[in-house]
């Protein structure tokens, strides 16, 4: 069963204690809330670098060399 370590700061007495049924879910429903909100952040910075990507080719298909798209995209 998962611990948690409890500590009195004015002793340094350290205590191991098990979660009980109620911190075992929350911790479990934080992981997933994390793993979700990891993955939407994941996707938006690939979308970003998927953008930003097409715009600097259509900058070189314009005509700018890699030098001055690369000194606009900084």
């Amino acid at each position: 069963m998962p611990t948690k370590l409890i500590i009195n700061c004015e002793t340094g007495e350290q205590t191991e204690v098990e979660l009980t049924a109620e911190e075992i879910a929350q911790r479990e429903a934080d992981a997933i809330a994390y793993a979700a909100r990891k993955a939407e952040e994941d996707a938006a910075e690939q979308a970003r670098l998927a953008a930003k990507g097409a715009a600097e080719q259509k900058l070189l298909s314009l005509g700018l060399t890699a030098e001055e798209v690369a000194a606009l995209t900084k």
